[in-house]
This record gives structure tokens, C-alpha cells and sequence, in this order.
């Protein structure tokens, strides 16, 4: 499997999201985040758009947010109780597997999901984490978790011309959970959780500035 042509090819569907004003539907504000929808074109679910500002540099809240083994992520995120390294391509691209918990008041289980993830700065100074789905012989589906399926997904820290202190962080989301939940659970689980990772992250860079 060419991994790496895999993930650049992630990296510009995610930058053309970025990109992309049209059809965006509201669905849930905090004074963290504004979270948007449109139905995905991968898959019959939502893509996902999360915009927010965090106070904190673009390089504080990379730290934060970088998909790395041991990284500060599995710390703040409620979303994510394990992230392991499958295997390195090279030294912005890699295959990992992330395990999330039960969610939803035990509606959804445990799930794991493998990826290949791209990092990338780019020459205005964002970095972006870019992720999709793929198989690794090393990673069969395990006991105990359903087996979900990202497709395009991740974030970028963008920085913020004459706010040093700031980061606008775009997320984007579309997630197929698999197992055979309704319909009206994962269109509220989403949003729900995307305002959640904006407010710990918020938290997380904060006391990673404090340190």
C-alpha cells in the first residue's frame, strides 16, 4: 500500500475543505468553537467543521494537538484513551491506531480506528495533521472494539497575522463509528464532542503555557 501517496492525497482533499465556503450548516456555537455540517462526499454520514480561536500560539497548540505516541494529546483528549504507532513511513508520515472509549452514555462502545496520518507546515507558518483510513498487516481488527473508519480528517493551527498569541485551529471530521448505531446518536455525538475537544484543548494549551 503507498502510504504516502495515500496521505498527500488526504492533504489536499483537507486543504480544498479549508477552502471551501459552500453549503456549511451551523449546528452548535460555544464561546470556544462554532461547529459546522454538510453531508460528506466519502461516505453516506456529515463531514464536520469545527472554527475556533485558541489563546495560545500556533506552535503551543500544535504540541498539543500533534498526533505522536507518549504525546500530550492522550492526556487532555476525552476522546482518545490510547495511540500507538503501527508503523513510521518516514518523518511526517506514519500509520497509527487510535482507541477511543465508550461515549454517549455507553451507546457506543470502545472503538479503534487505523490511520495514516501526514503532518505538514506550511509556508505561512499552520500546521496541519491530515488522517484516513487504511489497513495494516500489523493491525487486524482487535476483541473488545468495533472497528471504525475515518476518512478525510484532521486540523490545522493557523496562525494569526498580528496576534502572536493566537491560533485559529480549523478540525474537520467525518467519521463512520461502524457496529449499527442510529442515525440520531452520531448526528449528536459529533458536534457534541468537537465543542468538548475545543474547551480541553483550550484548557490543555493554557497549562502547557503555565508549566
Amino acid at each position: 500500500m503507498d502510504y504516502r501517496h495515500i496521505a498527500s492525497t488526504v492533504a489536499e482533499c483537507l486543504l480544498s475543505y479549508s477552502r471551501d465556503e459552500s453549503g456549511w450548516k451551523a449546528c452548535k456555537k460555544t464561546s470556544e468553537v462554532s461547529v459546522f455540517w454538510k453531508p460528506s462526499t466519502e461516505f453516506p454520514g456529515n463531514l464536520y467543521k469545527g472554527d475556533g480561536v485558541i489563546p495560545a500560539s500556533p506552535e503551543v497548540v500544535w504540541e498539543c494537538l500533534k498526533p505522536v505516541p507518549n504525546g500530550l494529546r492522550v492526556q487532555w483528549d476525552s476522546n482518545i484513551n490510547q495511540f500507538d504507532l503501527i508503523e513510521s513511513i518516514d518523518d511526517y508520515v506514519s500509520v497509527c491506531r487510535t482507541v477511543t472509549p465508550s461515549a454517549a452514555m455507553g451507546l457506543i462502545s470502545p472503538r479503534d480506528f487505523v490511520d495514516v496520518v501526514l503532518v505538514k507546515q506550511y509556508e505561512d507558518g499552520t500546521f496541519s495533521s491530515n488522517a484516513t483510513h487504511v489497513g495494516h498487516s500489523e493491525c487486524p481488527p482487535q476483541p473488545g472494539f468495533v472497528r471504525g473508519f475515518n476518512h478525510p480528517c484532521g486540523c490545522f493551527c493557523v496562525p494569526i497575522p498580528g496576534e502572536p498569541s493566537k491560533t485559529q485551529l480549523l478540525s474537520f471530521f467525518q467519521t463512520d463509528l461502524g457496529g449499527f448505531l442510529p442515525q440520531s446518536i452520531v448526528d449528536s455525538f459529533f458536534p457534541s464532542s468537537m465543542t468538548e475537544f475545543y474547551k480541553n484543548l483550550k484548557k490543555a494549551a493554557k497549562s502547557y503555557q503555565e508549566g
